[in-house]
């Protein structure tokens, strides 16, 4: 028998071998950057802070504090967990999901309007109901619209100065989306996602001769339904300066101006609020911010704010930073969906706007958006470990 002669055995292999597991090893290691560090702890520190609060607006309700505590920490305990999973997906793999991401989205919402599955609540058809679980289909919308919207432009960024290239596909197909939550009657949903969508134009850097257009159509479109709809016009024109309007439209706006005040600046302390004794019926919900005023005062308040606003200089450095028009477009859209949704619940709460039916991220009450938000900010960290090394501070000669 011959033998055949092996060559003999280099260890050019088994460098490039180990040169490659010790990048692999370097990437898991280094250190995250200022904005992703900004964003989870700024995230973190919310949704604890919501739980506290919801604890504590829940804790004089009938059907006692424990079941709502749990629910919210269940979805606070599964939404942690999938941030910092989505956090290390790849660009590549949001970028291919974005159009399969807004279809199922856009499925599941429609899905309120069958009988059986849907359900009705102040009004409103936006919730769905499946082995025994409540959600609401149209918070996940929010994060799919920001992220197709970013993919189709991005696709199309040598051509954001032609009018028929930036609307087409997105405005219809972002008129339609938005249609199925507005078919629900959900007016205050349908104008997050609007801005979203102007968010997403904005940050592409389209020109302002074609950005006018569809804040134009914005306007006009929620004017009208405002008009069509006498109960919704009621709510929006209801004066609340005094009480000839007491018992009807300004009920829960003059409870939560009380309750704020009654806090004064330090608080009456947590778990002492008055209000939430059946005077503000949407105390853990759309109110809870008037529940932080009424207990930890003017100082709580500010807490707040300044957690909003610490997550938004992080994400607002992650859209400088970025050389990627993808990144740049949906972190955009996906901040103006949370710091703009913020800045109007906590004006309805304070009496600058309209009780428009809006959540206040990361700490009312309500599992579905507390998960949809956590996704969110999961999608944020994973844009934040994108930015190019010198701009994370590196000093380069």
């Amino acid at each position: 028998m011959t033998q055949v002669a092996r060559p003999p055995r280099t260890d050019a292999g088994q460098a490039g071998r180990g040169l490659a597991a010790r990048v692999s090893l370097g990437r898991i290691f280094t250190p995250p950057s200022n904005e992703y560090m900004l964003i989870a702890s700024t995230a973190l520190l919310l949704t604890v802070f919501g739980i506290i609060m919801v604890i504590s607006a829940t804790s004089a309700t009938e059907s006692g504090v424990m079941d709502t505590a749990i629910k919210q920490a269940m979805f606070a305990a599964v939404g942690i967990p999938l941030m910092f999973l989505v956090s290390r997906l790849p660009l590549r793999f949001l970028k291919r999901t974005a159009w399969p991401a807004l279809i199922l989205a856009t499925i599941v919402q429609l899905l309120v309007f069958v009988p059986g599955i849907g359900v009705g609540s102040d009004g409103n058809q936006n919730w769905i109901r499946i082995a025994g679980f409540t959600m609401q289909p149209s918070e996940f919308l929010k994060l799919a619209l920001a992220l197709w919207v970013a993919y189709v432009l991005l696709r199309k960024r040598a051509l954001l100065g032609i009018w028929q290239h930036v609307f087409i596909p997105v405005i219809p197909v972002a008129v339609l989306v938005i249609g199925t939550v507005l078919a629900g009657r959900d007016l205050g949903t349908a104008m997050v996602m609007v801005l979203i969508l102007l968010g997403c134009l904005f940050f592409a850097g389209v020109k302002l001769r074609l950005f006018i257009i569809p804040v134009l159509l914005g306007v006009v479109g929620v004017a009208a339904l405002a008009v069509l709809s006498p109960d919704r016009m009621r709510r929006i024109s209801a004066v609340c300066t005094d009480m000839t309007n007491y018992e009807n439209d300004c009920y829960q706006s003059i409870h939560a101006v009380w309750g704020m005040a009654n806090g004064g600046i330090f608080g009456l302390g947590l778990g002492n609020s008055q209000e939430k004794y059946g005077w503000l019926p949407a105390a853990a919900n759309d109110f809870i911010f008037a529940i932080v005023g009424e207990e930890l005062g003017l100082i709580g308040g500010l807490v707040v704010l300044a957690l909003f606003t610490f997550f938004a200089v992080g994400t607002f450095h992650i859209i400088r930073k970025t050389t990627d028009p993808f990144v740049r477009v949906a972190a955009g859209g996906i901040t103006v969906w949370i710091i703009g949704q913020a800045l109007i619940n906590i004006g309805v709460v304070i009496g600058i706007f309209p009780v428009l039916g809006v959540p206040l991220p990361f700490m009312s009450q309500g599992g579905t958006a507390l998960l949809a938000v956590l996704l969110a900010c999961g999608v944020l960290l994973a844009f934040a470990r994108t930015i190019p090394a010198p701009a994370r501070g590196k000093v380069t000669r």
